[in-house]
């Protein structure tokens, strides 16, 4: 059905979504109309139904429908044609006596109403919404989500494979140009169709580009993972990546995986929190159980503040681990960008797990191997602006094992630029635990002179730039 029929204005909620109904998955529903003899069933959406099959009651109706709801539960929505702004709404009523109720008091209000299956939020899934050629969405959110801030923002193109990477089918974006669709899109089917996508509006909204904001941390990277997601905007953008599966908490049914093969023999596994905590948990070379993994470095929810929607409470701060294929290393290190804008590219041969952690200097990189380094970044930065990332070169082919946004601070011998009114010394052959020890006891108004030929891309760097701590070279 062409998208002519969302030009009018006058359409009634109940008969948008009979005729959005036609053309996507939507939530089982049943509307009724208020009148002088009573409710009046309109449009109806149940599965195992004929589509707009009456019924002979409000009472059946609520009761199949609560029946065909995979969560047991109904939602209630009165609204007013002339004001179809959502008036009274009920949200997981699980009691027939309840839903009728409700349902039956709005239409001797005067109300329309619909009710529909109760479809949970927080399953794993996104909400979110398409539009002139992007894809936004977030988890544990309506498609309301989109007025928040923290929703992954991506082209449309990319959307689709991220989301039928994690999820496992291609979401069903029935939409055509100049069209704003509000979806979600859930592990389980759902939905008078029982397909894992659902439509929840369509509206004209005319032809036109919309720019994607290719930025994380976001609502989405944190349920899969930062290095996961970062490691996914990578290979969307065309950038080598090794063969890698994520084994995300709350997606605990379905690993996925994306990247491509690489000849090792070897895996790596990684555990990813919620955003960048560079060292503090396990790298492991080799295999192990990626859960066995989790539970044993991430055991108990902790307190954490959301920094998007600043909610607190318990979470977990591993996301996920991942299963990298291993890259046999001829050369290993990192890139960023200082603060003057200049890209840094930093190395060792062979592997650079001593290297990152600050117990192995950087090493003069061959001229072939800084220029592919170059490349890649620039790349990059095309799409992404500055980035930082871990590279692993195999003598032939050069590999990113880790991708994030944004330059430093860094320049020079300067890791944190900032005076002090004293400067402490750190070795990092003390290692990171002992950094973090340190940083959480350090005066006011106290620097760090760091000794030791550590790279500025390393960990040790990374830790002290997120502590914000003064801190350089001796």
């Amino acid at each position: 059905m062409g998208s002519e029929v969302f030009d009018v204005p006058e359409l009634r909620k109940d008969e948008a979504l009979d005729q959005l109904a036609e053309r996507i998955n939507v939530a089982q529903f049943v509307a009724y109309a208020p009148t002088p003899d009573g409710p009046e069933q309109t449009f109806c959406r149940l599965r195992g139904h004929r589509p707009n099959e009456p019924f002979s009651s409000l009472r059946s109706a609520a009761e199949e429908l609560l029946r065909n709801s995979p969560d047991r539960a109904v939602n209630v929505r009165s609204y007013l044609p002339q004001d179809p702004r959502s008036k009274p709404f009920r949200y997981g009523l699980d009691r027939l006596d309840d839903i009728v109720e409700v349902a039956a008091g709005a239409l001797d209000d005067g109300f329309y109403v619909i009710l529909n299956e109760t479809v949970d939020v927080n399953d794993g899934g996104v909400s979110g919404v398409v539009e002139g050629g992007i894809v936004e969405f977030a988890p544990d959110d309506t498609p309301r989500c989109v007025e928040k801030p923290g929703t992954a923002s991506l082209p449309l193109d990319w959307g689709r494979q991220l989301l039928e990477t994690v999820y496992g089918f291609a979401p069903g974006f029935a939409i055509e140009a100049g069209e704003r669709l509000e979806f979600s899109v859930h592990p389980k089917p759902r939905g008078w169709r029982s397909t894992q996508t659902l439509g929840w509006e369509v509206e004209e909204v005319g032809d036109h580009s919309l720019t994607p904001r290719l930025s994380w941390p976001n609502r989405f990277s944190r349920l899969i993972g930062d290095k996961a997601y970062g490691l996914m905007m990578a290979h969307l953008a065309g950038a080598p990546v090794p063969l890698t599966s994520v084994f995300a908490r709350r997606l605990r049914d379905r690993a996925f995986s994306f990247g491509r093969e690489t000849g090792g023999r070897d895996v790596w596994v990684r555990t990813c929190p919620l955003e960048p905590v560079p060292g503090r948990y396990a790298t492991r070379h080799g295999w192990i159980e990626p859960f066995a993994l989790l539970d044993a470095e991430d055991p108990d929810p902790q307190d954490w503040s959301d920094p998007d929607l600043h909610l607190s409470g318990l979470r977990h701060l591993l996301s996920s681990a991942v299963v990298q294929t291993g890259v046999p290393a001829a050369w290993s290190g990192a890139y960023y960008v200082d603060s003057s804008g200049r890209g840094v590219a930093e190395g060792v041969a062979g592997s650079g797990d001593a290297f990152m952690l600050g117990r192995q200097a950087p090493q003069e990189l061959p001229n072939a191997i800084h220029g592919e380094i170059e490349r890649l970044a620039g790349r990059l930065a095309e799409v992404f602006g500055p980035v930082r990332f871990e590279w692993v070169h195999d003598g032939e082919s050069l590999w990113l094992v880790q991708l994030h946004r944004g330059s430093t601070v860094s320049q020079g011998d300067v890791i944190v630029p900032g005076t002090a009114s004293q400067w402490l010394r750190f070795d990092v052959d003390d290692g990171l635990s002992a950094l973090r020890n340190k940083l959480e006891t350090l005066p006011p108004d106290t620097g760090l002179d760091v000794v030791g030929r550590v790279g500025l891309t390393s960990h040790i760097a990374d830790v002290l730039r997120r502590a914000g701590v003064p801190s350089r070279l001796a």
